[in-house]
């Protein structure tokens, strides 16, 4: 604020802002850090990436972003360290503040659509990108991030604080699922985010809950199971990400074919090259184009390409512009190879392609949902006795139990019009 009136004098601005959240209400900036962070590009970029990528073609509420995820991440993390705080763990300023630093970025290395392009533009996950985006503002912030990036990679003593940033009942997934749930309506995924947090407390390094939490945490696991079947798995969901892999592999293909689609530098850069991560530690300046890449730079390009010259490449683009979305089914049972054959076949005849085209027009694969991995990072319950243990043992709920089991379903997509 201004503290000297004369219209020369230098304007310091009051970084500590309050952001109304549609979810929690009000979230305070609670440092100059925390803000400075915020305002950077590499976080703002978050603001033009949707969190379900095209989830709200099933559910048209699902409008929110990575930002409002990356906000309210850094919100709960702030809430649970209080809370953690008045049971008498040790938490420094320090510790807080990287704490917060860490989750409000742990998300910046995500691409255009989230997950769904996750491995096809890149041949890497997100979570690679995201340390290498907080590496690199630390070097910009002179360093002030080192403890954020300690945490990130888990090499801080303190191993609680990795786990709230990630585990299996991490600050990302109270963010997300209480999220999702209100901006879709599914409220079959509703938590009960509160509680959880007034529940959670440290033992021997390690974040457990306490006995009394044991029901709000099988809620958490119940709720994330639905909401894979029935948000991020939904059929017509998977439809339309196939659909749209399927656009940016052709045109993929196309340009190092030698074609020039019309797109934004950055990404007819993506579509030519194929980048490990390897790639991205020697050549830093990739980081900076990635940056520049969100869901903006592809639906301008999916609108350019639907007039293009190749019908495979404009037939996709105009399905997916038009909702017009693959057919789609869903199976525990294997997809037989004859089915996909007879896709591909009928495929070839009615559209004109050549067989190794016609892969483009259709898919096929499996999704899985996994609710809680026993044998990953466990969830641990502090019991009255004193003792702690894994949540499937503590539980009295053979549904628990039955959480630890991998579902998986093969999906098969191909266009409406064909009959089979």
């Amino acid at each position: 604020m201004r503290t000297d009136l004369s219209p020369n004098a230098p304007i310091v601005l009051n970084k500590r802002k309050i952001i109304n959240d549609p979810v929690y209400g009000f979230i305070t900036i609670r440092s100059d850090l925390l803000f400075d962070l915020i305002e950077h590009p590499y976080v703002q970029r978050l603001r033009h990436i949707k969190q379900l990528g095209l989830t709200d073609l099933v559910y048209p509420g699902a409008l929110h972003t990575r930002f409002h995820h990356a906000l309210g991440a850094m919100h709960l993390m702030g809430k649970v360290l209080d809370s953690l705080r008045t049971k008498g763990v040790a938490i420094t300023d320090e510790e807080f503040e990287a704490a917060q630093v860490a989750i409000l970025l742990h998300d910046t290395g995500h691409g255009p659509f989230s997950h769904s392009l996750e491995n096809t533009l890149l041949e890497m996950g997100h979570e690679s990108l995201s340390y290498l985006f907080v590496r690199k503002l630390n070097t910009e912030f002179n360093g002030a991030l080192d403890l954020a990036l300690k945490i990130l990679r888990d090499s801080y003593p303190r191993k609680f604080f990795h786990q709230l940033v990630s585990s299996q009942l991490d600050i990302d997934r109270l963010d997300y699922l209480t999220r999702d749930c209100f901006f879709t309506g599914v409220m079959e995924g509703t938590i009960g985010v509160e509680r959880i947090i007034a529940m959670l407390t440290v033992v021997e390094d390690q974040i457990v809950v306490e006995e009394k939490g044991i029901y709000s945490i099988e809620r958490f696991l119940q709720a994330r199971r639905l909401m894979y079947w029935q948000v991020y798995l939904h059929k017509t969901s998977v439809s339309a990400e196939r659909i749209l892999v399927n656009i940016v592999r052709r045109a993929q293909y196309l340009f190092r074919s030698g074609e020039r689609l019309p797109a934004s530098e950055s990404l007819k850069l993506f579509l030519l090259n194929s980048y490990t991560a390897d790639d991205f530690r020697d050549q830093p300046a990739l980081i900076e184009q990635f940056g520049q890449l969100d869901d903006n730079d592809v639906w301008g390009a999916i609108k350019l390409w639907k007039t293009n010259g190749d019908p495979i490449l404009s037939d996709l683009c105009t399905m997916l512009l038009t909702r017009n979305l693959f057919r789609i089914t869903l199976t525990t049972e294997p997809i037989k190879k004859n089915q996909v054959e007879k896709i591909r076949s009928k495929i070839v005849r009615e559209y004109g392609v050549l067989r190794k085209d016609a892969a483009y027009l259709f898919s096929h694969g499996v999704v899985t949902n996994e609710a809680y991995l026993a044998d990953a990072d466990t969830i641990h319950v502090l019991t009255s006795s004193g003792q702690v243990m894994d949540i499937a043992s503590a539980s009295d709920l053979q549904n628990i139990k039955a959480l630890r089991k991998i579902v998986k379903k093969n999906y098969l997509c191909w266009p409406k019009n064909l009959s089979l």
